[in-house]
C-alpha cells in the first residue's frame, strides 16, 4: 500500500457470498479518507469480470500516482464481480450478468443477491459513483462517458470526466448506474477499450477522467484536463455487414465520417472486394468489431451521432491534434483493427 502524508487509507474485505466450501467470497476494498469533510465518491471496476482495464485504472490511483485527496472519501473497487473476474467471464457463476441485477434482491439469485450488498454497502453510502467498462467481447471502444443527462449531476461529472463524446444514456434496467442514479447517487459509466486488456492509452485517459471528476467534486486541488473538443451524443447506431466476407476497415476509433464515407470494404477470402460499407450518417467511430471476418448482419462499426457539427469537430482536430484524446487512443490501440485507408 503506497503511504500519502495526511490521508487515511484503508484496505476491507466486503464479503458478498460464500464458495461450496462455506468459505467466504470477498470483495476488495481500498478506502481513502482525507483530514476534511465532503463529498464520498465510488469507483468500481470489473462488474464485467473480463473488463479489466478498469481495475487498470484504479492501480494507478491506488498504486502509482495515488491523489493527494484534500477532503471528502474515496472508495475504490478494483474488482466488484470476483466471481466473473476469477473464470475470466463477463458473468456470474449462474450466468447472469451483475450490471442487471441492481438494486438486488436478498433473498434472490446468487447475482441478485451479490448486488444487493454491493448496493447497500458501497452505493448507497457514497454521494456519487464512476464505473468503469470495456466494450463486449470482441469489440473495442473510443473512451466514452456515458450517463443520464437529464440528471444535473451527471451531467456535470460526464462533463467534468473529459472524453470527447459523452453519451446520453440512463442505462438498461438493472444496471448499477441507472439504479444507483435513480436513488440519488448521480452515477456515470466510462467505457473504452477491450476485455481481457489493461491497455495504456486508455488508462491514461481513465486515469485522468477520474482526477478530472475529483477536482470537480473539490475533493482534489488543480486544474482538470479538458479534451480538443467535447460533444454529447443523443443516438449511436451499430453498422452492419451486408455480405459474409473479411473487413478491411477505412477508419479509426474516433475518427469523424461524413454520410456515404466508407466504412470497410467487405472482401471475400481470396481477397475480392465484394461490398464496400458506408457511414449512414455524418458521425464519429464509437466502436469496432475486432474479428476481421463476419457473416451478414453481424456488427461493424458503432457509430455515435453528435450534436457538434462534423465540419467543426474536424476544424478542431486540425487545429489542435496533439490535445486530441482521438489521435492518442488511435495511435496507441491501432493493433486492434488493421486500418487501410480507402483511396
Amino acid at each position: 500500500m503506497t503511504e500519502v502524508p495526511g490521508l487515511r487509507i484503508r484496505d476491507e474485505r466486503l464479503e458478498v457470498s460464500r464458495t461450496y466450501l462455506g468459505e467466504p467470497v470477498v470483495v476488495p476494498v481500498r478506502v481513502v479518507e482525507a483530514g476534511k469533510p465532503g463529498p464520498v465518491l465510488l469507483i468500481t471496476a470489473a462488474i464485467h469480470g473480463d473488463e479489466i482495464n478498469g481495475t487498470g485504472i484504479l492501480h494507478d490511483l491506488m498504486v502509482d500516482d495515488p491523489p493527494a485527496l484534500v477532503r471528502g472519501r474515496l472508495v475504490m473497487v478494483p474488482v466488484a464481480n470476483v466471481f466473473g473476474f476469477e473464470a475470466q467471464d463477463r458473468y456470474m457463476p449462474d450466468r447472469r450478468d451483475l450490471n442487471r441485477c441492481f438494486p438486488g434482491d436478498p433473498h434472490g439469485s446468487l447475482a441478485r443477491r451479490v448486488a444487493h450488498v454491493i448496493f447497500h454497502e458501497l452505493v448507497l453510502r457514497c454521494d456519487y459513483a464512476v464505473d468503469l467498462h470495456t466494450a463486449a467481447t470482441g469489440r473495442t471502444n473510443f473512451p466514452t462517458a456515458r450517463g443520464d443527462l437529464r440528471d444535473p449531476e451527471v451531467r456535470r461529472l460526464a462533463r467534468a470526466f473529459g472524453c470527447e463524446l459523452i453519451i446520453n444514456s440512463r442505462g438498461p434496467a438493472g444496471a448499477l448506474r441507472r439504479a444507483a442514479t435513480e436513488a440519488g447517487r448521480p452515477t456515470i459509466l466510462f467505457e473504452a477499450g477491450e476485455t481481457s486488456k489493461v491497455e495504456g492509452a486508455v488508462v491514461r485517459v481513465g486515469s485522468r477522467g477520474l482526477r478530472n471528476v475529483l477536482v470537480e467534486l473539490g475533493m482534489t486541488e488543480g486544474r482538470p484536463r479538458r479534451p480538443a473538443y467535447q460533444t454529447r451524443v443523443d443516438q449511436t447506431r451499430w453498422v452492419r455487414a451486408v455480405q459474409g466476407g473479411i473487413l478491411r476497415f477505412h477508419v479509426s476509433l474516433g475518427d469523424p465520417v461524413s454520410k456515404g464515407e466508407p466504412i470497410a470494404t467487405n472482401v471475400d477470402v481470396l481477397g475480392n472486394a465484394q461490398h464496400v460499407v458506408r457511414s449512414p450518417f455524418d458521425g464519429v467511430v464509437l466502436g469496432m468489431t475486432t474479428l476481421p471476418a463476419v457473416k451478414p448482419g453481424e456488427p461493424i462499426c458503432n457509430l455515435a451521432k453528435p450534436r457538434k457539427s462534423l465540419e467543426r469537430i474536424r476544424e478542431i482536430l486540425a487545429d489542435a491534434p496533439t490535445r486530441s484524446l482521438g489521435s492518442r487512443v488511435r495511435k496507441d490501440l491501432a493493433t486492434s483493427v488493421d486500418v487501410r485507408r480507402a483511396t
